[in-house]
């Protein structure tokens, strides 16, 4: 008799040229009884032969591998096949580089390849890694209930990212603040280089306030992230200083490893790097930045959450929010995971729920029609 799957049983794809990681990734996913490795490939090309037949629901992707990498084959995937895709990163400047490529590509997130080599965080990172499958795998149009099939998502084909005008204003259903915006706050996680890479690029080249942006990634990551936006973007896009002033034209991002929070210095926003505190799940955390911005720019500062796992942020929006600054949040259907969005907006703290295509366009309209 044969044995069926569980019916929300997540069928994995893993692929690597390192038996060892394959195996060490394979122990680890099916260390939870919903996730079964229904295969392995040691390079792109196995792996766009065995999407084919095995029709895996998630794939994690390995970078650097022989006869084909794995930015190729995720080109590759997400113009044939598409589907939800892992990247697995070496967490060196190198590895950042290619992993803010592939997920600009279409890859939904990544995991470190120190995965296999770890010790001492094995339960942390095989939670978070449990987490990120279940989470990317409703991605999955063949695990989507037939509801949600019958108006499927269109998937975007790979393309060249080029800097874009700002697009035209159209009437948002939003109070006009009667005192003028200075700053914007972002915060986001998982499927955030893509959302960023759809809202930064757009903000014309005399956007009158300084941008700033916490997105949960490791050091070399944000760098990297910075770069790819400052090379798509009219604005100048970098990895935020110690005592950089917050000013027009600019986007800090916070360097991976360290909270970045704003201070009032000469009538002034000043940036403040720091490592702590040290008892937060995420360095740099959306709400350090977030309430720190409250404080100092109070109801001039217009907040934004995006996809993301957790609730980071909610804090931080919430003290926008309770300063009479204006919040936006993206919605559940354009976000890759809705978690951090979710929790702002089940407690009552956003202003508008939006989808990705409309932020930016609504962000330019606050600032360019707030009272002076």
């Amino acid at each position: 008799m044969l044995e069926t799957a569980p019916a929300k049983q997540i069928n994995v794809l893993v692929v690597d040229d390192s038996m060892f990681i394959r195996t060490a990734i394979k122990r680890l996913l099916e260390a939870d009884s919903e996730i079964k490795v229904v295969g392995m490939a040691s390079d792109g090309l196995e792996a766009i032969e065995k999407i084919k037949t095995l029709q895996p629901h998630v794939v994690t992707m390995d970078i650097e591998m022989p006869r084909m990498d794995g930015l190729t084959a995720l080109k590759k995937i997400m113009a044939e096949n598409p589907l939800p895709v892992l990247m697995i990163s070496t967490l060196t400047e190198s590895g950042a580089s290619s992993t803010i490529e592939a997920l600009s590509l279409g890859a939904l997130d990544y995991i470190p390849k120190q995965i296999a080599q770890s010790s001492l965080d094995i339960l942390r990172i095989q939670k978070e890694l449990h987490t990120k499958i279940k989470a990317l795998a409703k991605r999955c149009p063949r695990m989507k209930p037939r509801s949600a099939m019958r108006k499927p998502q269109p998937v975007a084909s790979p393309r060249v990212v080029t800097p874009k005008p700002a697009p035209a204003v159209r009437p948002v259903r939003m109070p006009i603040p009667d005192t003028q915006v200075q700053v914007v706050a972002i915060g986001t996680s998982t499927g955030g280089p893509k959302a960023l890479q759809e809202i930064i690029p757009h903000f014309p080249a005399n956007f009158r306030v300084g941008v700033l942006v916490v997105q949960h990634m490791p050091p070399f990551f944000t760098k990297s992230l910075a770069d790819r936006l400052n090379s798509l973007s009219q604005l100048t896009v970098k990895e935020a200083e110690p005592q950089e002033i917050v000013e027009p034209g600019k986007v800090l991002i916070a360097p991976g490893g360290q909270h970045m929070s704003v201070i009032k210095r000469g009538g002034k926003g000043v940036i403040r790097l720091s490592e702590s505190p040290t008892d937060l799940h995420h360095t740099p955390s959306v709400d350090v930045m977030m309430t720190s911005v409250a404080e100092v720019y109070r109801q001039h500062a217009v907040g934004v959450i995006l996809t993301g796992m957790g609730h980071d942020g909610l804090e931080g929006m919430t003290a926008i929010h309770q300063k009479k600054g204006l919040t936006l949040a993206q919605d559940e259907s354009t976000s890759v995971i809705y978690g951090m969005p979710r929790a702002c907006v089940e407690e009552g703290f956003v202003d508008q729920i939006l989808p990705l295509d409309r932020v930016a366009e609504t962000v330019i309209h606050l600032v360019q029609k707030g009272g002076g």
